[in-house]
């Protein structure tokens, strides 16, 4: 975003605004990296408070912060998900070898269970990756893309 630009967006609110949302987003990124130490017991305080305020920055660079973390957060339960069911049905296959006493199904199930936590691990990774990202973007003053 060039300079003009980010002036004018940042124009659009007073100053106390700006520095209460600034502060607000800074709390949510920092409940998204607690999440990681509570077993993601803190993962859906974020969102709530995204949706929240997001409103409030509307025209701002910082409504380019609550996109970014709603994106995250949406994305990232998707991802999961479907980890989560591609290890279930890797072990509902993996109980059918155990019935059917076939090597060849079990293979596929350690392979497909396997898929599961790669994709698990993946979304683990990334979601990190995002509030690291957006969390610099917020100190140095920036949006996210």
């Amino acid at each position: 975003m060039n300079g003009n630009m980010s002036q004018n967006m940042n124009n659009n609110m007073s100053d106390n605004t700006r520095r209460s949302l600034v502060t607000y987003n800074h709390i949510t990124y920092l409940l998204y990296v607690l999440s990681y130490f509570t077993a993601g017991l803190l993962w859906i305080v974020p969102i709530f408070m995204n949706y929240a305020k997001r409103h409030d920055a509307d025209g701002t660079w910082l409504a380019t912060h609550f996109d970014w973390q709603i994106k995250t957060f949406w994305y990232s339960i998707v991802l999961f998900v479907i980890g989560i069911a591609t290890i279930t049905f890797a072990l509902g296959g993996f109980g059918v070898s155990m019935l059917a006493d076939s090597g060849n199904i079990a293979i596929g199930s350690v392979l497909l269970a396997g898929l599961g936590f790669l994709i698990m691990g993946f979304t683990f990774i990334w979601h990190l990756y995002r509030i690291v990202r957006g969390w610099i973007a917020l100190t140095d003053g920036r949006p996210v893309p």
